[in-house]
């Protein structure tokens, strides 16, 4: 039997001298650069070995890259209808991105702005959501809309997919553990799944409550599952060894909309409440059980710009992330 216990970790109802001095200990410094391509939906960041900072334009159709220390961008073309939803970087610097609207994933060499793409094997498998590298440096991705769950072996350019059973389950966030094994949200329903690499299986876990819709997911070092519930306005955990669920209210409550998360090399958990303006990034410290920081990001003002999706750079202790209000920001972390 999986169980669940709900806590409630409302800054609210920490003393004002404890949330005070919470607070203080876990500072953040957001600082934003203005996307030169308008209403183009920067996305989805990631840091390659040289500090450099790669995104795709998902609404105009390109990959890009942010030199932070010059401010500088620049800008590698896809084809017209391509839909790029995330990247990834790899060691050699080849970028990899999920080519959403397309049915494909990309390979992008910056030296030659050659592009390869690799087509899924499956017409289902229509929309290529979420790539992350396993420890091999091969990729795992969601499929959302289709309902699948693949792996490319980067070698020779094959895809195996695994069909996520049941209607609209629609595979969202995903991460890989130490051992290989991705992790992710079916976002349509109440479940978290994983695959065994060796074969191909899929085992799901039941979250107990039939509302809950995990976005995205993270993993601390004790092997535990952490997720954001977007529907319920929730931060989650769950032990794979025992499946036993424990939640804690976001900060916001129910109207929070918690989407990007990450979590850092001290296991905290960080992320974005996007039913709220501003846009509010949340510190949670997975030890305490408590709510260690609250920023707002500037550039949403009095607007919804939603902040779909982090990534944590720990040589420099930042998180990275795009706005729909056109920039790419970086939050810094304090001590």
């Amino acid at each position: 039997m999986r169980t669940i216990a709900v806590f409630l970790a409302l800054p609210a109802l920490f003393s004002m001298t404890s949330q005070a001095d919470a607070l203080a200990q876990h500072t953040v410094e957001i600082r934003e650069w203005a996307v030169p391509w308008a209403d183009s939906r920067p996305r989805d960041p990631y840091v390659d070995a040289q500090g450099r900072v790669w995104f795709v334009g998902q609404t105009a159709d390109y990959v890009a890259m942010l030199d932070p220390q010059t401010g500088q961008f620049s800008k590698y073309d896809l084809e017209k209808g391509a839909g790029p939803h995330n990247l990834i970087v790899d060691k050699s610097g080849i970028v990899w991105y999920a080519g959403n609207r397309a049915a494909h994933i990309g390979r992008l060499d910056p030296a030659t702005k050659a592009i390869r793409k690799i087509d899924m094997p499956d017409a289902g498998a229509r929309d290529p959501h979420t790539l992350v590298f396993d420890p091999k440096g091969d990729i795992w991705f969601t499929v959302q809309g289709g309902g699948y769950v693949g792996k490319l072996t980067v070698a020779d350019g094959s895809v195996k997919l695994v069909k996520i059973p049941g209607s609209g389950t629609r595979p969202y966030g995903i991460i890989v553990d130490p051992q290989g094994r991705p992790w992710f949200n079916e976002f349509g329903t109440n479940k978290i799944g994983t695959i065994d690499p060796a074969t191909m299986t899929l085992r799901e876990y039941d979250l107990p409550e039939a509302g809950a819709r995990g976005r995205r997911i993270g993993r601390t070092s004790d092997g535990a599952l952490w997720y954001v519930d977007y529907a319920r306005g929730f931060l989650g955990r769950l032990d794979p060894a025992s499946g036993k669920v424990e939640e804690w209210v976001a900060p916001s409550g129910a109207r929070s909309r918690p989407y990007a998360m990450v979590v850092d090399e001290r296991d905290r958990i960080w992320y974005v409440e996007t039913g709220v303006a501003p846009n509010q990034l949340v510190g949670f410290d997975t030890k305490t059980k408590k709510v260690v920081s609250t920023t707002p990001i500037p550039s949403n003002g009095a607007t919804r710009n939603t902040v779909r999706h982090m990534i944590y750079h720990a040589p420099t202790k930042s998180i990275w992330f795009g706005t729909d209000a056109g920039t790419i920001g970086r939050a810094q972390l304090g001590s």
